[in-house]
């Protein structure tokens, strides 16, 4: 309100003056709405609510993806079947990511949330049901990683989308900030649990995994926040306004977050989003140049750097570590996630969006080649710790330029997208690490995945447009 607060309004209305102050009539003045502050985010119970099922969910995740394939390399011996799990469950997601992004637009996003997490739920109880009747198998391990990636293509657009839909927009980047917390510290925690599950016997990991999910299950159940856009009538219909976040442009109190960049005209906004269907999240993201400079320098990133997993692993037995070292190594990734976190500012001020991206790939390569110094898991750990800082920048880069700028009707085709160009290439490098690790050492791999990604950021690097780019006024 301008000049007026909640009791001169109240009293205006009441004796029906006009305002001295402002002219307004007595019509007008009973208009004006109250303006209530926001609940504390810490108060703020079905945001911790849908914020602890996702830390227990990606838990569970962590333990299961740590579990699996020492589990199936401790069966068979193989590095190929070992690499097939992650390879399978990626291929999995990326597969059903498209009609996730389109589910979680049109339907009511807290029944998709119940059923993702009722399905890993089954699956990962069925793992120690197995064992307890000795008909535990590799198939029964790898149609479990196509379950769970299914599950994953659904649940996480509904997941990002929830956060936004129960918290103001002012205290959106807050939000995201404690979620941020979330992912780095589950990815801490889990690899090292796993490991030490792993060695109190076969089925404990699973068990935890299957507590996890029935963790997710409750708050899901528990918690309710709007469906898709096109599930309530349109865009915001049927929102509650003092916990929307719809904003459009995603502006708050927060005056450092960047506006939108230039973009060419968007074929999916406004009345073509539904005609654009399952495939307009994409349409949206090709539309900018440098966005597409962007997904090309992240898939191969992410390409080579899923296969890097399995060689370290394999480098690290072959070394004489335990199960629960090995935990601990690959924990180093999300530790220094959780340093990165708070360079985030301080990077973004640095460079631009472009110079940054680029920065940290090229630091990457040199770490890649790190693992093999003497040293074992404190070397590995430290080589994933220097890897993990520049990944919250390159994270909330992605969430300012894009995910908060899109309309909430297309946002979680967006989203979808996005996870799927991300990761389409991480199948292929999961699997092609353990084909490659059959045929030569894991120090040789882990040469061959540094150089094999330094010949994949050479485009890129050369781009202008992509260097140049800079963060919106």
């Amino acid at each position: 309100m301008t000049g007026i607060s909640a009791s001169t309004t109240r009293e205006s209305a009441q004796d029906g003056r006009v305002s001295a102050q402002d002219g307004r009539g007595p019509e007008a003045v009973r208009m004006e709405p109250a303006v209530r502050p926001p609940v504390p985010l810490h108060r703020n119970l079905r945001f911790q609510l849908l914020w602890g099922g996702a830390a227990s969910s990606t838990l569970g995740l962590q333990v299961s993806d740590t579990a699996y394939p020492l589990l199936l390399l401790a069966m068979t011996g193989s590095s190929t079947l070992a690499g097939a799990f992650g390879a399978l469950q990626i291929a999995a997601s990326v597969l059903f990511g498209v009609h996730g992004g389109a589910v979680a637009d049109r339907c009511d996003r807290r029944r998709v949330l119940i059923v993702a997490d009722s399905v890993r739920l089954s699956a990962a109880l069925s793992v120690p049901l197995a064992m307890a009747l000795d008909l535990f198998t590799v198939a029964h391990a790898l149609l479990s990683a196509v379950v769970i990636g299914a599950t994953l293509a659904y649940s996480g657009p509904v997941r990002l989308l929830a956060v936004r839909s129960v918290v103001p927009p002012e205290q959106l980047r807050q939000a995201l900030a404690q979620d941020e917390a979330r992912m780095s510290g589950a990815g801490l925690a889990g690899p090292p649990l796993a490991g030490l599950l792993l060695g109190a016997g076969r089925a404990v990991p699973f068990l935890g995994a299957a507590l996890a999910s029935l963790l997710s299950l409750a708050t899901a159940c528990l918690v309710r926040f709007p469906a898709g856009a096109a599930a309530r009538g349109g865009a915001g219909a049927g929102a509650d306004p003092s916990t929307s976040t719809d904003t459009g442009t995603g502006t708050g109190t927060d005056q450092t977050r960047p506006a939108a960049p230039a973009r060419e005209a968007d074929p999916a906004a406004g009345g073509e989003t539904e005609r654009g269907g399952a495939l307009a999240g994409f349409r949206y993201l090709l539309a900018d140049r440098t966005l597409r400079a962007t997904l090309a320098v992240v898939f191969g990133i992410n390409l080579v750097g899923s296969a890097v997993v399995l060689p370290v692993i394999v480098l690290l037995r072959e070394r004489g570590a335990s199960s629960g070292g090995i935990g601990v190594a690959l924990a180093g990734e999300a530790v220094g996630a959780i340093v990165g976190a708070l360079l985030v500012s301080r990077l973004h001020r640095l460079t631009g969006p472009g110079s940054l991206l680029l920065a940290v790939a090229w630091c990457v390569v040199p770490l890649f080649l790190l693992p093999l110094l003497p040293g074992g898991a404190v070397t590995v750990f430290g080589a994933l710790f220097l890897m993990g800082l520049g990944v919250p920048a390159l994270r909330v880069m992605i969430d300012i330029l894009v995910f908060q700028q899109v309309a909430e009707e297309l946002r979680g085709r967006v989203i979808a997208a996005t996870m799927t160009l991300f990761t389409v290439g991480m199948p292929a490098g999961l699997f092609g690490s353990g084909v490659l690790l059959d045929q030569v050492s894991p120090a040789t791999a882990l040469v061959a995945l540094a150089a094999l990604l330094a010949l994949g950021l050479l485009p890129a690097t050369f781009d202008r447009t992509l260097r140049r780019a800079d963060w919106p006024a």
